[in-house]
């Protein structure tokens, strides 16, 4: 199975933009459809409990919001680069969380007990 790795994250201002990577290993990236989730800091929650921010399909034809971010946030994939984005704009205080990606062989799914593996996390912190 894959691997991933996220980066990307900072400290941005609201309404400032910032673009997360997840970079998987392996090459068969492409079979995969991929989800972003987020966990705020300081609470304590099992990993099924994180929020679903944004998902794509393996092919890269369907991709599904947050109704929080729709509007805002876009999901992308390069399967050249075995890379999947997620472009973040206009974002808010209550954006700040830790962003994870994950990957799936199954459908498309906003539930995060539907996806493995998962990566290590990135900080995103949206304050003035």
């Amino acid at each position: 199975q894959v691997q991933l790795v996220e980066s990307g994250g900072g400290l941005v201002r609201p309404g400032g933009s910032l673009s997360l990577s997840c970079a998987a290993s392996g090459r068969t990236f492409s079979s995969y459809a991929i989800g972003w989730f987020r966990q705020t800091p300081g609470k304590e929650r099992a990993r099924e409990d994180r929020e679903f921010v944004a998902a794509i399909s393996y092919s890269g034809d369907s991709t599904y919001y947050a109704n929080t971010v729709k509007g805002r946030f876009t999901i992308s994939r390069d399967d050249a680069k075995s890379t999947a984005y997620l472009h973040m704009n206009n974002l808010k205080p209550e954006d700040t969380a830790v962003y994870y990606c994950a990957a799936t062989r199954g459908s498309t799914s906003r539930f995060a007990a539907d996806y493995g593996p998962w990566g290590q996390g990135t900080q995103v912190t949206v304050s003035s």
